[in-house]
């Protein structure tokens, strides 16, 4: 298939591997500059670009979007478009898609694996063993069951659905928040989050991030998960107050912790590094090969529903322009 040259298709940011590979295959797009290039270029290009092309951090902010005077739709690869700042774009009239659907099972897959590292200290024993310990000290400290836990999950959307469904088939009672009760679920219902993290063992963040909820974990339900409770978080690292729960980790208010996500990635907090009650995986919650290359495909198809149809497959907000 020969690959079609779109001079009104500008690709901002740094694209994951893999759709930078299905995308080049098909397509031969602009790129935006960095630095002290952009500003010029977008003064000078920015008129025409009908869709921007997205993989997540830095997205597309309000100065971005003005400087894209004919901007019609923003394709994101990625379930999460925190990066994109969403009032902008409506107001503006800018479509925006994702990529839903195609890594809830991955996502899920890697809380199911942090709850177990975390809870079983799995992690620690393998450490134990390499260290030489276990012949010197005998044998590894017990950890707790995952079987019959309760597990409150913090958004009970696609992706904290099927955490839920992963974790009924270890017997665990599952509790959950919303903004809105959801009708029909067997799952407890909590009021707010405070209330859902008093109630668990285990409190799984699976929520959206974005301004709206920042720090929606923090100092209060910390302290309502308390010194026997876990936190798991697969959703972004602005979600939780990464400093109240350093200070509740290091101080033993909280009896450990799975995270794939963090406030300033690629770094991490030091005083984490150390901590054998915490995992910390480099934000791996989709990184399969299988899952990444749906949802470049994804994307792609977004990108190729609107150049043919004026329409998106997966909108977060439909274009209006």
């Amino acid at each position: 298939m020969p690959v079609r040259k779109l001079r009104d298709v500008l690709g901002v940011g740094d694209f994951e591997r893999t759709f930078e590979t299905e995308l080049a295959a098909r397509y031969e797009i602009v790129r935006l500059p960095g630095g002290e290039h952009r500003a010029a270029y977008l003064a000078e290009h920015g008129p025409g670009v009908r869709v921007a092309l997205t993989s997540g951090p830095p997205g597309l902010d309000a100065d971005t979007m003005a400087a894209l005077p004919d901007l019609e739709v923003i394709v994101n690869n990625g379930a999460g478009v925190d990066a994109i700042d969403l009032e902008a774009a409506r107001r503006l009239g800018i479509g925006v898609s994702n990529t839903p659907d195609v890594l809830s099972d991955t996502v899920a897959d890697t809380a199911l694996g942090l709850i177990l590292m975390a809870l079983r200290r799995f992690g620690a024993a393998d450490r134990y063993v390499r260290a030489g310990r276990w012949a010197a000290e005998g044998p590894f400290p017990y950890a707790r069951d995952v079987s019959g836990v309760r597990i409150g999950i913090l958004g009970l959307g696609r992706i904290g659905s099927a955490i839920a469904t992963r974790l009924a088939g270890f017997g665990c009672a599952i509790g959950y928040h919303n903004r809105h009760r959801i009708d029909g679920s067997a799952y407890r219902y909590a009021d707010s989050p405070a209330q859902l993290a008093q109630w668990a063992d285990v409190l799984v963040v699976a929520t959206t991030g974005g301004h709206g909820n920042r720090n929606l974990v923090d100092r209060a339900v910390l302290d309502a998960l308390g010194p026997e409770g876990y936190l798991v978080n697969i959703a972004r690292g602005s979600v939780v107050d990464e400093d109240a729960l350093v200070e509740r980790l290091t101080s033993g208010r909280l009896a450990g912790a799975g995270l794939d996500v963090f406030a300033d990635e690629p770094n991490v907090p030091p005083e984490l590094l150390d901590l054998d009650n915490v995992v910390l995986f480099p934000h791996i919650g989709s990184a399969t090969a299988e899952t990444r290359k749906a949802m470049a495909l994804l994307a792609i198809r977004n990108l190729d529903s609107y150049l043919e149809t004026g329409e998106l497959v997966t909108p977060v907000l439909p274009p209006r322009r």
